[in-house]
């Protein structure tokens, strides 16, 4: 059936029904989209979410909470008087693998703003090759649908922060042109202030359209590893004062977990501006990962390494079961590895290399994973000599 339309043209009723499926679907999805200002989620809902998906890092969660749940206050304030609720930025350090960019990601999840991870270690200064800082907002533009008023209560994840820090005060013959440079570049960013945007990212030329982006409504949250700043925040502690008070302090102060002790002073030495670390004034630290956390992580969250597995397998109708020894012996090889998180999935990894490869075409229904042959696996990979280097 033809539907006559007023300028001459006709639908049918097929393309009718379907045009109003899409119209209800894209109204339904962003519905969906749009934060509910009326039930923002309390510190204690978004750390009981962290706690579904990451291991540990109490101080970590209780920080990124309250200072999201701020951020979701900010974007209903009303200027009735002269006091105007600034945004806190957040820098998380933490070694390799304690869970900095998990903790990002899983907040994504249950946002309803716009949120952009992006990586420092790309941008560089303007002129040079490299992304420019304005590609940040360029992500944060592509996960709003270029909907800039939407970009504007966005939240961008700055990782690998510590990868830009300066290189040192020796003269050199080359421009370290992704370091001091691109920290003084991100200041406006974080500060807040109206940037010009490129849409695809990119370099920026005169002829290419912008896109103006006010960056003072936008959360940044910064991650960085800042490998070996533990030597730096030992020898602060150890040189603070001299004679008897200098024995008690040492007496008190955790050597096994320095990190707890790192103050924005650290951050100064280890190549961070202090304009930059002024703009991220909350500053939490991610403890390493001791040997309960690490065998929680390989069955606890509901990502967990182990369920994943079992998941690929059912695909195939195989049940995959893992003995408690082989948890246990995955776990003391990752603490001799010294990697965190990662180091167990790179070792469960090398264990079902040859099992995954195999079981779909055979005709097993269950399999079952032991230690001798996680042991002879590992061994095979060459994990050994790691362990004799």
């Amino acid at each position: 059936m033809l539907i006559a339309g007023i300028s001459g043209a006709n639908i049918c009723d097929e393309c009718a029904e379907q045009a109003n499926n899409i119209i209800k679907e894209n109204l339904r999805f962003k519905a969906s989209q749009e934060l509910d200002l009326t039930e923002i989620p309390k510190p204690i809902e978004i750390r009981a979410f962290l706690d579904q998906y990451v291991i540990g890092q109490e101080n970590a969660k209780k920080t990124l909470s309250v200072a999201v749940y701020n951020h979701y206050k900010r974007l209903t304030q009303k200027v009735e008087d002269d006091v105007e609720i600034e945004k806190s930025n957040i820098i998380m350090v933490g070694a390799t693998g304690t869970g900095k960019t998990l903790l990002a990601k899983t907040v994504a999840k249950l946002l309803k703003v716009p949120f952009a991870i992006v990586d420092a270690t790309v941008l560089t200064e303007a002129g040079y090759v490299g992304e420019d800082i304005e590609s940040i907002l360029t992500r944060l533009l592509q996960a709003a649908d270029y909907d800039v008023e939407k970009a504007q209560k966005g939240i961008v994840f700055i990782d690998e922060i510590d990868k830009i820090a300066r290189k040192g005060d020796n003269p050199s013959i080359t421009r370290d042109v992704s370091g001091e440079g691109v920290q003084q570049g991100l200041l406006k960013l974080l500060e807040g202030s109206i940037v010009n945007v490129p849409p695809q990212g990119g370099r920026k030329h005169p002829d290419q359209k912008m896109i103006a982006v006010d960056t003072k409504n936008i959360l940044f949250i910064c991650g960085g590893a800042f490998d070996g700043i533990e030597q730096r925040i030992a020898h602060r502690l150890n040189t603070k004062v001299m004679g008897y008070a200098a024995s008690k302090l040492k007496n008190a102060v955790d050597m096994n977990n320095l990190m707890q002790y790192i103050t924005p002073k650290d951050l100064k030495s280890f190549g961070l501006i202090p304009e930059i670390i002024g703009r991220l004034p909350l500053l939490c630290y991610l403890e390493q990962l001791d040997r309960t956390a690490l065998r929680n992580i390989l069955t606890e969250p509901k990502n967990s390494i182990i369920k994943q597995y079992i998941k690929i397998f059912k695909m195939d109708n195989v049940v995959l079961k893992f003995n408690d020894d082989v948890l246990e012996y995955i776990v003391d090889t990752a603490l001799e590895f010294k990697l965190g998180a990662r180091g167990l999935r790179s070792i469960v990894e090398n264990i079902m290399l040859d099992i995954m490869y195999e079981t779909p075409s055979t005709d097993k229904k269950k399999v079952t994973i032991t230690l001798e042959y996680a042991k002879e696996r590992l061994k095979n990979a060459n994990f050994d000599r790691l362990r004799e280097a």
